[in-house]
């Protein structure tokens, strides 16, 4: 290269997008949190107007806002980022964030819980509600719909079944306490979150043994198709079912969509649900009673009393059948 040519190239402003710094603005950009993170977040939520307390993770801000804190645990929560856990305006707020970051979103009521729409406020027959629901504010389903009542006055009710924060901004203060890398405790985060409650769980892998099909002409009928046991490792999420997590609704009609999305989220081949059965229970009184042959009058009164039966009750309802079973013998040999 010439002087010339030296000099031009010398005067030749710099590209600004150079391989390096192309690297590092991407760096940049991908720093803190993403999508697909789990975070572990304390919250609390208000209204923008009065500043009413919607949702919270401390206990201590539940009971200043006079919230009945009995049978619910304030705790942080685990969630997703980006997956619509909380929302859309936290979801895009946290993005890029890192640990120990507080802020706060306004979150406009069309996002939240909708707009005030006055085509929900309907009058409907007294009849469609329980009497003992029959007084204003009080919270009733008409038809499969969930609303409050304004007004009741002879036959009619004046239900408004729109959200109870209907047309309400509000406020999301948050801070992001860490990032959730290990798979069982985010198990556990996502199961708190569908259901309210963290049951016992562990993941493992297992050796699972299965039929393969062995390859086959197209003229082999399917029943003759000859097969192998092949031995794979699956990945498995085993959950403790408690009773309480049995007779959650949400686990009821959703578990396999919720156990499905433990699979992808978490990474593993299948979940299994199992459920102990142990102590006294319903078995326990049934073996109990089954085994009352060999007592005495007043061991099967104290054992009655034992597991809250009343002794006479029982008495006459066998004095009964026993007068029942000797009319039907009697009949019995007359017919004959």
């Amino acid at each position: 290269m010439s002087d010339e040519q030296q000099a031009e190239s010398a005067d030749e402003p710099v590209d600004a997008d150079t391989p390096e710094d192309v690297e590092e603005t991407d760096a940049e950009e991908s720093s803190g949190l993403q999508d697909g993170d789990f975070v572990r977040l304390a919250y609390t939520v208000r209204t923008k107007d009065d500043g009413t307390v919607v949702d919270t993770t401390s206990q201590e801000v539940a009971e200043e806002a006079e919230i009945d804190t009995e049978d619910y645990e304030f705790e942080p929560r685990v969630v997703i980022v980006g997956a619509g856990h909380v929302f859309e305006a936290v979801d895009d707020d946290l993005l890029g964030k890192e640990v120990g970051y507080e802020g706060s979103v306004d979150v406009p009521a069309a996002e939240a819980f909708g707009e005030y729409d006055s085509d929900n406020l309907r009058t409907v027959s007294a009849d469609k509600i329980s009497e003992d629901d029959r007084y204003p504010g009080a919270h009733v389903n008409v038809d499969g719909e969930q609303g409050h009542i304004e007004t009741i006055i002879g036959g009619r009710a004046r239900i408004d079944f729109n959200h109870p924060l209907a047309g309400d901004d509000l406020e999301y203060e948050y801070e992001i306490l860490d990032v959730v890398d290990d798979r069982e405790e985010q198990a556990k985060g996502l199961l708190g979150m569908y259901l309210q409650q963290s049951p016992e769980l562990w993941i493992q892998t297992d050796e699972v043994e299965e039929e393969m099909a062995l390859e086959g002409g197209e003229d082999v009928d399917p029943d003759e198709v000859e097969t192998e046991t092949v031995t794979e490792e699956k990945e498995t999420l085993y959950i403790e079912a408690t009773p309480q997590m049995t007779m959650n609704q949400q686990w009821m009609f959703s578990k396999q969509q919720i156990a499905q999305d433990l699979m992808t989220r978490l990474d593993v081949d299948r979940v299994i649900v199992q459920e102990t059965i142990d102590g006294m229970g319903m078995g326990g009184m049934g073996g109990m009673m089954g085994g009352m042959g060999g007592m005495g009058a007043g061991d099967i009164e104290d054992a009655l009393d034992d597991v809250d039966v009343d002794a006479d009750e029982i008495v006459d309802e066998l004095e009964a059948e026993g007068d029942d079973s000797h009319d039907h013998n009697h009949d019995h040999d007359h017919d004959h």
